[in-house]
C-alpha cells in the first residue's frame, strides 16, 4: 500500500484521508458530456446556431464530439479534446443555403441551475478575422 493510504490500526491516516478527498472533489468536478443534448442560449451577431440548433455530444475519455442541425443549419460536426473543464474543438458546418463554414473554439463548462452550461469563444476559418461567443445549455 502506497504511503498516502498507509493504514493505521485498520484506518487511514489524516494525509490518506486527505488524498482520497482530493481524489473524489476531482472525480466529482469532472463533466461527462457522453450522451448529452445542448442547444445554444445566446449567440453572437456573427454566429448562425441559434436555439434550434441541437447538439449531440458523446465522450470518450478526452476526445469530445458531437454532430448537430437544426435552424440555419444543415449539418455539423465537431471534435475536440476536455482537459479537466476546458474544451478545444474544431468545428465544420453546411447551413441550409448551402454555405460551407469551419473554425476552432476554446470552451469552458460548468453547472448552471443543475445543468451543463459551456461558454464557447470561436473564431472562423471560413471567414477571417471574425469571433465572437456562444453559450451552450444542456437540454
Amino acid at each position: 500500500m502506497s504511503e498516502e493510504y498507509k493504514l493505521i490500526d485498520g484506518r487511514p491516516t489524516i494525509t490518506g484521508l486527505a488524498a482520497i478527498a482530493g481524489r473524489i472533489t476531482k472525480y466529482i468536478n469532472m463533466i461527462n458530456l457522453n450522451n448529452i443534448k445542448m442547444n445554444v442560449i445566446e449567440t453572437s451577431e456573427n454566429g448562425v446556431v441559434n436555439q434550434e440548433t441541437i447538439f449531440s455530444f458523446n465522450q470518450e475519455q478526452d476526445l469530445v464530439y458531437a454532430n448537430y442541425s437544426g435552424g440555419r443549419i444543415a449539418k455539423g460536426y465537431l471534435v475536440g479534446n476536455l482537459k479537466g473543464r476546458k474544451l478545444q474543438f474544431t468545428y465544420c458546418q453546411v447551413q441550409v443555403d448551402g454555405v460551407l463554414d469551419n473554425g476552432k473554439s476554446d470552451a469552458e463548462l460548468s453547472i448552471h441551475n443543475g445543468k451543463i452550461r459551456l461558454i464557447e469563444r470561436f473564431q472562423w476559418t471560413s471567414r477571417p478575422g471574425q469571433m465572437g461567443t456562444n453559450i451552450f445549455e444542456e437540454l
